[in-house]
């Protein structure tokens, strides 16, 4: 017996900008509604089954898919997407972006998510607080550009906390920040997912479908180029980082040839010095000055003017 999946919330919209919860999980709207949203947790017991009974084969597919790509397609008179947003749950990285699954009709949206995604719950109390979009592709475009936001918003911090690092270490001369690394994998993560999910949004503004009016390709066009610039200064801050990254062993490649040059120096004025010292320590007969008194003394002396002259000559030649 199947179960009837509970969903994480179902909204009637009307063409006034109102709505209305509801709380069965029928695909039709209320008498008078324009379109009904569902909105499902990809967890949810009973939902492979109501997908199968209600959806397009392609459309469950892609929703219930446990690994997803940012895509868009078209099919008989839906429009089927698959997006990724911030992470900003509780113990998450927000490079390691939420999946969106979204299929929309005339008369019907329903998504699915697998984690929590804060820009639906954000579109979903300005919904309910009386400002609702009032067609399927309105509501596709606020959804679009909340994700945007937040991608904006991260990618604006990333630039700034770049910045920091290149003062810290190029104006300050300072050591190696210790979230360099770091950071360099976060914006390789995020370019990752954030550029499949530019080139859907440009696609989805392009696609040929009744439920997209001109105006709304337009301001989907909109949010895609948002999305594009932040590709691209993610992409400017992973340059700027790999730069920083090899300024940094640039340093400490210097420092470590500094270090050598400075213990060859000593060991190119200290081993004749050693030489010598061993040499007259030796326990055997015949070492010169063993009966005379001042031998130490005149052994130090000479020891101390080989050093100078040996200074000297490194000096000469140029070695320092």
């Amino acid at each position: 017996m199947s179960v009837n999946p509970i969903p994480v919330s179902v909204i009637d919209i009307f063409t006034d900008g109102t709505a209305q919860e509801a709380s069965d999980t029928n695909i039709t709207p209320c008498d008078g509604a324009a379109f009904r949203w569902l909105h499902f947790d990809l967890n949810t017991p009973g939902l492979e089954d109501w997908c199968t009974a209600h959806l397009p084969p392609l459309a469950f597919r892609t929703l219930l898919a446990l690994r997803t790509r940012p895509r868009v397609d078209s099919h008989d008179d839906g429009i089927l997407l698959t997006l990724r947003g911030i992470n900003l749950n509780d113990g998450q990285e927000v490079e390691d972006m939420v999946s969106l699954r979204l299929w929309a009709t005339q008369t019907l949206v329903v998504t699915v998510r697998k984690q929590r995604i804060f820009a639906l719950d954000e579109v979903k109390e300005q919904i309910i607080t009386g400002d609702a979009p009032d067609t399927p592709a309105r509501l596709i475009a606020r959804i679009t550009e909340r994700l945007v936001d937040r991608i904006e918003t991260v990618s604006l911090d990333l630039e700034d906390r770049a910045e920091e690092m290149e003062n810290s270490v190029y104006d300050d001369n300072g050591p190696a920040p210790a979230d360099l690394a770091p950071l360099r994998r976060s914006v390789i993560t995020l370019r990752r997912h954030i550029g499949p999910l530019s080139e859907a949004l440009n696609e989805l503004s392009k696609i040929d479908t009744h439920l997209i009016s001109k105006t709304f390709r337009n301001r989907l066009r909109h949010t895609a180029n948002r999305a594009r610039r932040s590709v691209d200064e993610v992409h400017e801050v992973g340059d700027r980082l790999t730069a920083l990254a090899d300024h940094v062993e640039l340093q400490q490649d210097g420092r470590l040839a500094q270090n050598s040059y400075v213990l060859s120096v000593i060991a190119a004025i200290f081993l004749p010095l050693g030489f010598l010292t061993g040499l007259f320590g030796v326990n055997v007969g015949g070492v010169p000055g063993t009966t005379n008194p001042d031998a130490f003394l005149i052994l130090c002396g000479a020891m101390v003017v080989i050093g100078i002259l040996l200074y000297i000559l490194l000096r000469w030649i140029k070695w320092f």
